[in-house]
């Protein structure tokens, strides 16, 4: 199996638009299996579109290196070439003075060549000077090409390429130009995800443009001689095989509302002995189940449908109040509360405009607010369904929950800013919404724990 992984520069070097395309020119020849680094839900969702295989995340901040390395294992198991897509810069990470959290430490726990993506827009021999600098900064991590991107002509990419061979002996393999094509559609926290973009041809056009021209400018067979090559794995982590019967059904959300999810969740609820369907808030009819999950997503940009979906909202809150295990991050929080306020400017709005949502918890959210983004750490207490644990895990949104005073919060964060002051995991009945995202690998316990807690509502 070849293998390796891709990084830039800096945040906005173009690894993400490069990674998507290589992956999936690659895949018309090959089974191609992708994974992200960092807590990141919307890179993988490309990624998992063009290749066809769930891309998995891992973070060296919030899971351990067998961790890292169970489900990289379990994601190769009948892949042919594996990609990595690195995060921000190749050395950004959780803190200063250690790798941890960053791209560099998972190629190092993993062994991957690495592809740099340099950002030569207005250099040409500094484009060495940088290279130089990534390789002399930590030679345990193995840089072994290079890919240049916002090149404007052909002296440009002949003086920046001659540049970097000369003094590094690393081969540049492919050189991007500058285009607008490149560019992939931005939101508030990030792309669109690809569940939602597919629906748009012109978002379908501006993916393909960026395969024709990576396609065009980077020598895919000089990128498989780099990368690595070791035995496909054959066998299944014990993390991720199933003990017992499948003997609870758990509904997880999934629409173009709620769509934030680690892939690693479905084989972990799988391992624990549950059966998943999904549904859609949007859309659907609640399904009967066990235990219900509300990941993330953009419940704002749909709220329209979802509060017309007034037999779902009423569902949602039913099951809450019968003590139906419900587990709800970010998005799903949001859908939880009262109601759903979006301010007058936002997104265009000529005024301000109030969304029904289920009235599970006392309280309502507003969007826009303050931009939140960071790991969190913490502790949950014996009312959350997931159980008492410590936990780290990641919180990116754009919205303000404020619930009633009497509201238990099942979190407490030593890390991390949370529903209000350091406080998350919003408790009623058996149902929690927190602002924190976990890692189902990292947090498989408490994974279980829900599950169980689902088992013995039956």
């Amino acid at each position: 199996m070849k293998s390796f992984l891709i990084t830039g520069d800096r945040s906005g070097s173009g690894k993400t638009s490069i990674t998507l395309a290589l992956s999936s020119i690659l895949s018309e020849d090959f089974t191609v299996q992708t994974f992200k680094v960092a807590m990141d839900y919307i890179d993988p969702s490309y990624l998992t579109a063009v290749t066809g295989r769930p891309c998995r995340n891992l973070d060296s901040f919030v899971m351990t290196p067998e961790q890292i390395r169970e489900s990289y294992t379990n994601g190769c198991i009948g892949a042919e070439v594996a990609v990595i897509e690195g995060v921000r810069g190749l050395f950004e990470g959780s803190e200063a003075l250690s790798d941890t959290g960053s791209t560099a430490s998972v190629a190092k726990m993993l062994g991957q060549n690495v592809i740099l993506v340099v950002d030569a827009r207005s250099i040409t021999r500094s484009a060495a000077a940088i290279v130089m600098g990534f390789c002399a900064y930590d030679p345990d991590v193995r840089i072994k090409g290079v890919i240049l991107n916002q090149i404007i002509s052909e002296k440009h990419l002949h003086k920046a390429k001659t540049a970097i061979e000369a003094a590094t002996g690393i081969p540049v393999i492919g050189a991007i130009p500058r285009r607008e094509e490149m560019k992939l559609t931005m939101r508030h926290l990030g792309l669109i995800p690809f569940l939602e973009g597919k629906k748009d041809d012109e978002f379908l056009k501006r993916v393909e443009s960026v395969k024709e021209i990576v396609s065009r400018n980077v020598d895919i067979e000089a990128l498989l001689d780099i990368a690595g090559e070791s035995p496909a794995p054959v066998r299944v982590p014990d993390s991720f095989i199933q003990k017992g019967e499948k003997d609870v059904k758990i509904a997880v959300a999934v629409d173009e509302a709620f769509n934030f999810y680690y892939n690693d969740l479905f084989d972990i609820l799988g391992a624990k002995g549950a059966e998943v369907v999904t549904f859609s808030p949007v859309h659907d009819r609640l399904p009967d189940a066990d235990g219900y999950i509300l990941g993330g997503g953009y419940p704002e940009m749909f709220a329209e449908g979802l509060e017309s979906n007034e037999r779902m909202r009423e569902a949602v809150s039913e099951v809450s109040a019968n003590g139906t295990p419900v587990y709800a991050e970010c998005g799903g929080l949001i859908y939880l509360t009262a109601e759903l306020r979006l301010k007058a400017g936002w997104n265009d709005l000529d005024k301000e405009k109030r969304y029904e949502m289920c009235g599970v918890f006392d309280g309502k959210t507003t969007m826009p607010a303050r931009r939140v983004i960071g790991y969190v750490k913490g502790t949950s207490d014996s009312k959350s369904p997931l159980g008492e644990s410590g936990f780290s895990g990641h919180e990116f949104h754009h919205t303000d929950v404020r619930l009633s005073k009497d509201t238990h919060y099942s979190y407490r964060l030593s890390r991390g800013a949370g529903i209000i002051g350091g406080f998350d995991g919003a408790v009623v009945n058996r149902t929690q919404g927190s602002y924190t995202h976990l890692h189902p690998m990292a947090s498989a316990g408490m994974i279980g724990n829900f599950v169980n807690n689902c088992r013995m509502k039956r």
